[in-house]
């Protein structure tokens, strides 16, 4: 079975199982709360990606105790979209010149943004582990139904994690892109760098946004 297709069989099964909306029990309106910390990203479109994906992510942060609210909209829709905060770049998401040429095409994939962004220290999945071993668990990942989705999960970050969102060096990266517009994630820009199985499409980012501290 080729990568792609062997994605678009996670990709449905994903989009079975996986809601719109995600919380978690321990999940509140921290907004309202005194000596709650916020955080705030705006989630811009990786144009040289071909992507149109934009939204916002809110982070409340108590300790290590984090709520994660991501909403994104004008992405590839049924299609699971990993999504993680990254640490140790520069904390700014790369730009257009910081894009590769994959499968003859010029674009910019994971790796080519690791100085600006940094590696990946939290998966924001859907349910279950969230460190970087489920950074391409893309059965825990929104899907996007119509072109968008909202996540909200409140769970713990690692200690890396949390002190790179105080210190003003943590980025929020979407994933999964449709560089050729085909509706699909297929081979226009070959296999994914992180993983020959899949296709790059479905790891490039799509939106990113450094986090700040709302004052």
């Amino acid at each position: 079975m080729s990568f792609t297709k062997r994605f678009l069989c996670l990709a449905a099964a994903a989009t079975a199982t996986v809601p719109l909306a995600v919380g978690s029990a321990q999940a509140a309106d921290w907004s309202g709360y005194d000596g709650i910390e916020r955080f705030e990203a705006e989630l811009r479109p990786v144009t040289v990606n071909n992507s149109e994906a934009s939204g916002t992510t809110t982070v409340w942060l108590d300790g290590n105790t984090a709520r994660v609210r991501i909403e994104v909209d004008e992405i590839l829709a049924d299609h699971p979209h990993a999504q993680h905060i990254h640490i140790g770049g520069r904390g700014e998401c790369p730009t257009d010149y910081d894009a590769g040429i994959h499968n003859g095409r010029r674009a910019l994939s994971t790796v080519d943004g690791l100085d600006a962004y940094g590696a990946v220290e939290t998966s924001l999945t859907t349910e279950g582990d969230t460190s970087a071993d489920s950074g391409l668990a893309v059965d825990r990942f929104p899907t996007a139904p119509g072109g968008a989705f909202t996540y909200d999960r409140t769970f713990d970050l690692s200690q890396a994690a949390a002190d790179a969102v105080r210190a003003d060096n943590a980025v929020i990266v979407v994933h999964g892109i449709d560089y050729d517009g085909d509706g699909t994630y297929g081979d226009v820009l070959g296999a994914s760098e992180l993983d020959p199985a899949l296709p790059m499409e479905a790891t490039n980012p799509a939106a990113c946004g450094p986090l700040h501290m709302k004052h």
